[in-house]
């Protein structure tokens, strides 16, 4: 339940890119603020560690906030330019990206399969691409949503070698306040100038569908493994375009269905033979 829950919050995260008339940076440095004020807190009352173990760890803690802070920057960046549903498709090429990474951490090389999968990854962008000029909002976004994916793609990785021991709250109470940090000096709209519906919307994406998500994800790892935590994270795009259609009204044309089709069928397809490999 703690993972449905989680996933079904993650997903609707990206409507929060449309609702909240900020820019990308804005919405990122205002979300991140507070999301780390509302995982303190819980960190607080749960009279938990907030200190990191060595140096070592606080530096992983830096290059770990910066990477979090360029992938939100450009989650909402591309879901504002190509729409919820193609934003979060290109979005989830994460995890086949990850395929790829991989080998430069572990020294293996990526399989057949994984070729296989990567191809049609391709395809099912190249459904979505309404033009292949980047002057076009919807190609540009796309784009930005890939680039927002390898940077998750990379954060996961570095995440798991070099910080696993610590919990989730712990470790997203870091990455938020760094990543507010070093985006703060860039804000357009001062908080002072930030009317009462986007404050509103902005603590609401930053407690509910930030660090509630994030928590409840962690707690769901104490009993379930990180690759079936990383299926069932599929269905997100599924809820995010669900979200979309219902509150936004977009409708996703039918290329955009059978590409968002293939791109989310080869990241299950690479999760669950990630998971049946540690199952063997």
């Amino acid at each position: 339940m703690y993972l449905h829950i989680a996933v079904l919050l993650f997903g609707g995260t990206a409507l929060f890119a449309k609702l909240v008339s900020l820019s990308a940076l804005d919405i990122t440095v205002y979300r991140t603020a507070i999301a780390g004020c509302a995982l303190l807190l819980l960190l607080t009352i749960q009279k938990k560690a907030i200190k990191l173990h060595s140096r070592r760890d606080y530096l992983i803690a830096l290059l770990l906030g910066v990477i979090v802070g360029i992938h939100w920057l450009t989650y909402f960046a591309g879901m504002q330019l190509a729409g919820i549903a193609v934003g979060m498709i290109a979005f989830f090429t994460y995890p086949v990206i990850t395929v790829f990474l991989e080998p430069f951490f572990h020294g293996s090389k990526p399989q057949l399969k994984d070729i296989f999968s990567a191809l049609v990854v391709m395809l099912g962008i190249y459904l979505l691409i309404p033009d292949a000029s980047l002057g076009n909002d919807v190609t540009l976004g796309i784009a930005i949503g890939i680039l927002s994916a390898f940077f998750f793609a990379f954060r996961n990785i570095v995440h798991k070698r070099y910080f696993s021991q610590y919990g989730g709250p712990q470790t997203m109470l870091y990455q938020t306040w760094i990543a507010c940090i070093m985006l703060c000096a860039f804000v357009e709209v001062p908080p002072l100038q930030v009317d009462t519906i986007n404050w509103l919307l902005l603590i609401t994406v930053g407690v509910i569908f930030t660090a509630a998500p994030h928590s409840l994800f962690a707690a769901s790892l104490k009993n379930l493994s990180a690759s079936t935590a990383g299926l069932i994270s599929c269905l997100q795009p599924l809820y995010g375009t669900f979200f979309a259609f219902l509150i936004l009204h977009e409708q996703p044309s039918i290329s955009t269905l059978i590409g968002g089709a293939l791109v989310i069928s080869a990241a299950f397809y690479e999760t669950w033979s990630v998971t049946r490999r540690y199952k063997q």
